[in-house]
């Protein structure tokens, strides 16, 4: 019977290994591709951050420094393991969402991450700034010795 329990036991575990291996991580993946179109972003022009996220998107929370996992979990409205506390300003925490499912997770500052997206900042009481992907809301290029930065352009 041990050996039954071991044997089931090495099967589950060698599947979820397998799995975890196979499974894309579509947020991460979403995330290096939006650097990469951030980063070969040639365009002195504003544009739409619509226009030049290689993935599809309902809409994007951008997160106040400070707020707490709680506060974003509730926010987005369920818990996922790459969530962190964003721990000084200037840093991003921006997510992503499609049908109500996170597809891009941007945290860090502009010199780890190579880029950055700034948006325009809630009233004080806020925790976050929510743009939706059909909003024609206009973004400039800046481009810094720590990467490139795109800054929602105030109307």
């Amino acid at each position: 019977m041990k050996k039954i329990l071991t044997v089931c036991l090495l099967v589950v575990i060698a599947g979820l290994v397998i799995y975890q291996l196979l499974h894309k991580n579509i947020a991460d993946d979403n995330r290096e591709l939006l650097k990469e179109e951030i980063l070969n972003l040639k365009e002195t022009e504003p544009v739409k951050l619509s226009d030049i996220t290689p993935f599809e998107w309902d809409y994007v929370y951008s997160f106040t420094p400070y707020v707490s996992k709680d506060v974003v979990y509730e926010t987005v409205g369920y818990k996922w393991d790459a969530i962190q506390e964003t721990t000084s300003e200037g840093m991003n925490q921006l997510v992503f969402m499609k049908d109500d499912q996170v597809v891009c997770y941007v945290y860090g500052h502009v010199y780890s991450n190579g880029f950055a997206i700034n948006m325009v900042q809630p009233e004080r009481e806020a925790t976050y700034t929510k743009l939706y992907a059909k909003d024609d809301v206009l973004f400039t290029r800046e481009v810094s010795e720590d990467g490139v930065i795109l800054t929602q352009v105030n109307e």
